[in-house]
């Protein structure tokens, strides 16, 4: 089996939109990221027919290794929402995050995206670090507020919840 160097040196990812047959090797990887919540598989396959514009997968020899489930939400036009970043243990150290969002602003269906939004929950560090990171690359500021509740919206059965927007106004300003 190879680890993540011999992918790295060997062989870049191949980022592709999904199509609905990756809904079953998307949810086996989703559950094999602990602790991303899980999702049925019809919700990843449904993800994958109907936001394959707006969700990225990354493959390294045929394997699926990288996924970003994301949405334009119709009350904003301009924000893309980051749903769930998922990276295989395998392909871990190699940026895959970073290139899977980049990839994803570089898609037609973004191109009036000027902000990006995720939830992330206070303990998970790499989550925070993926986006702070890639607010200080595209120049964005970064702010979070909690938005779904432990108390209020999880019953408290799940940490809450918070609201992280990166303002993209940079990017389109370089882009006109």
């Amino acid at each position: 089996m190879q680890n993540t160097l011999e992918f790295s040196r060997k062989t870049a990812p191949v980022l592709r939109e999904p199509e609905a047959e990756d809904g079953a090797d998307i949810w086996a990887l989703v559950r094999d990221c602990k602790p991303l919540d899980e999702n049925s598989m019809y919700c990843n396959l449904i993800q994958c027919d109907h936001f394959s514009d707006t969700c990225i997968v990354a493959e390294l020899d045929g394997e699926i290794v990288g996924w970003i489930s994301a949405y334009i939400p119709p009350s904003n036009p301009d924000t893309l929402f980051i749903w769930q970043v998922a990276v295989s243990s395998k392909a871990r150290g190699m940026g895959l995050g970073s290139k899977m969002l980049n990839g994803l602003l570089r898609r037609r269906a973004c191109a009036k995206v000027t902000q990006l939004q995720t939830t992330i929950t206070g303990d998970n560090a790499a989550s925070w670090g993926l986006f702070r990171k890639f607010a200080d690359t595209h120049g964005g500021d970064l702010d979070a507020e909690p938005h779904f509740t432990k108390k209020d919206h999880f019953r408290g059965k799940h940490d809450t919840e918070n609201m992280v927007t990166i303002d993209l106004a940079e990017r389109m300003r370089k882009a006109a």
